[in-house]
């Protein structure tokens, strides 16, 4: 899951720094990700996980981390994270 989690940011992320350099807890806004990319980064992840992300889902905390992102994902899927 955390292979396919940084793959969408890489290519919906347009983060300035390689996701590779970032940790599970690093802040992606501080490293650069926009409020506008994080949307992105959403429709990207539901498209790939089949999900959609309810209302309560939709805060710049849920998509602030990957460790945030595979939580939520987790919660919605009801998959272990790899």
């Amino acid at each position: 899951m955390d292979d396919e989690i940084r793959q969408i940011l890489a290519e919906h992320g347009r983060l300035p720094v390689e996701i590779s350099d970032l940790s599970d807890d690093a802040d992606l806004y501080q490293a650069g990700m926009t409020s506008h990319a994080s949307v992105n980064v959403m429709l990207a992840l539901e498209d790939a996980f089949d999900i959609e992300f309810p209302e309560s889902m939709l805060r710049k905390s849920t998509f602030e981390s990957v460790g945030a992102i595979r939580d939520a994902l987790v919660t919605l899927v009801g998959a272990p994270a790899e």
